[in-house]
């Protein structure tokens, strides 16, 4: 860990008392912490034996753990755009990762163009913060646009290590691998982030650069937004981390079920968590989370500071082997999420469900447990709440506030249902796909070979009983819910050659 190197400075900041100028009483600062590729049981508080999370732990212990949290979408660059936004990815129109065109899977119906950046004319959360009076700070993984779109061109002060890139060439110093680099066209070096010592962890690199900038203020209340990379591919931890996970796994009891199972749709998904690997890069990704808070702790800002804690997808957990032979590639899944059923790429709950923890000092929910739906839209006015900050509803049009909830005044939000709308094929085997959650039941509405499933969540959480036939009156009304949210939201549709 190189503690002592900062390629980054920041004057510090001349307000004092994290007072805006005219205000009565200090803002909060914020820290939002996001995970990437990270799983819902991807943590010791949401049921993993085998990882080991004592600080996030330690983080859900003192604030609301949600049980009935996800991702605005079942990948990275969309479910990014949504919490910076408040909006959701099919009315933002960036509906899938964003890469080259040949690098997205085809198939018989033709996708929707989708934008390959943020535009600038939304105002991010950075943007409608730092109108407020804060400093605002971006570590991490970005995937959201090229230069003309990096954090610092939407309202970050300053950007470390956020390019368009969704994954690192490598986790260690000098962060490059000739593979990666002609898959992920990587541009050089990270901004404000130069190449560290041989041998240097990225996770622990981006937590000194977090926390050098927390020794840069002064006054001002500060958003710092750490989008680690990890855990996304490619698989890298420390030796010695990875040591003792092997050494773990082989005390693991026999498995009952193979170690892959087939899902209905033809893919395989891992079953059992002991993959040492993936272990200790979430053991590195724990650590980086426990010495930021613990900087918090040092600078007496533990109780004037909002953390949130988020995953920006499901795990790595299920794949369509057509193309990825796991013979070959063992380390394509990683995790496991059951019962939840697929993950990552997949709009059943295996892919779309995540883990989320709130912090906010004094509220009275702390320490419970919460099993409001919650999605990735909503923390955009959540925030500004927290912080006495007017809303900008024509902003976060698709996000509703949590507050109150966190302050017990409420135990429900106004909405009824939430929304995915992915018009594209996945390498991992989803093809284009609607979805809706209203209450207990979930709809997915397929378009390649129009397949409607419903799933009643209270009674089957894994997702294998389909409804759809059994409740023809719920299908429908869920079907004509979901229709006019599209169309609300004028979303872009992917279609079969014919109908072109």
């Amino acid at each position: 860990m190189n503690t002592s190197k900062k390629s980054y400075r920041l004057a510090p900041l001349l307000l004092t008392g994290c007072m805006l100028q005219g205000s009565a009483s200090p803002r909060p600062n914020i820290i939002f912490f996001l995970a990437d590729d990270l799983g819902y049981k991807d943590l010791g508080c949401y049921g993993s034996t085998f990882y080991e999370t004592p600080n996030i732990d330690k983080l859900a212990a003192k604030g609301v753990l949600f049980t009935n949290a996800y991702s605005a979408c079942a990948v990275c660059s969309p479910s990014r755009a949504a919490i910076l936004t408040g909006k959701y990815p099919g009315r933002l129109k960036i509906t899938d990762w964003i890469g080259p065109e040949s690098s997205h899977v085809k198939g018989k119906m033709t996708m929707p163009a989708f934008k390959q950046h943020l535009p600038l004319e939304e105002i991010t959360i950075a943007e409608a913060l730092k109108q407020a009076g804060y400093s605002t700070c971006f570590v991490g993984k970005w995937h959201l646009g090229k230069s003309d779109y990096f954090p610092d061109k939407q309202g970050f002060d300053i950007n470390i290590g956020g390019i368009d890139a969704g994954s690192p060439p490598s986790y260690f110093s000098p962060y490059t691998n000739e593979v990666y680099n002609k898959t992920w066209r990587w541009e050089g070096p990270l901004p404000n982030l130069e190449p560290g010592p041989p041998g240097e962890y990225l996770t622990d690199r981006l937590t000194d650069e977090a926390v050098n900038f927390l020794d840069t203020i002064s006054g001002k209340p500060f958003f710092l937004y750490f989008s680690h990379y990890a855990v996304h591919m490619p698989l890298q931890a420390k030796k010695e981390l990875v040591e003792k996970y092997k050494e773990k796994a082989t005390k693991l009891p026999p498995q009952e079920i193979p170690e892959f199972i087939r899902d209905l749709n033809g893919s395989y998904t891992r079953t059992v968590q002991n993959h040492a690997v993936y272990a200790a890069m979430i053991e590195s990704l724990d650590e980086s989370i426990g010495r930021v808070m613990q900087k918090l702790e040092e600078m007496g800002a533990s109780e004037n500071t909002i953390i949130v804690f988020v995953s920006d997808n499901g795990g790595l957990t299920t794949s369509n082997f057509q193309k990825y032979d796991f013979k070959l590639n063992p380390f394509e899944l990683p995790t496991s999420v059951l019962p939840f059923r697929t993950g990552k790429g997949f709009y059943y709950e295996g892919g779309v469900r995540v883990p989320a923890i709130i912090y906010q000092p004094g509220a009275a929910t702390n320490g419970k447990k919460s099993d409001v739906v919650v999605t990735g839209t909503d923390f955009y006015p959540t925030l500004l709440e927290m912080c006495d900050i007017k809303p900008l509803k024509k902003q976060h049009v698709d996000g509703e506030s949590l507050a109150p909830v966190l302050s017990g005044k409420k135990d429900k939000l106004l909405r009824k249902a939430i929304y995915w709308h992915y018009p594209h094929y996945h390498g991992y085997g989803e093809t284009p796909v609607s979805a809706i959650r209203k209450g207990r039941y979930k709809l997915i509405q397929h378009y390649e070979n129009q397949k409607v499933e419903l799933y009643d969540l209270e009674t089957d959480i894994s997702e294998k009983n389909d409804l759809s036939s059994a409740l023809p009156h719920v299908t429908a009304d869920l079907l004509k819910d979901l229709g006019k949210w599209k169309k609300s939201a004028n979303v872009d549709y992917a279609v079969f050659p014919s109908d072109q």
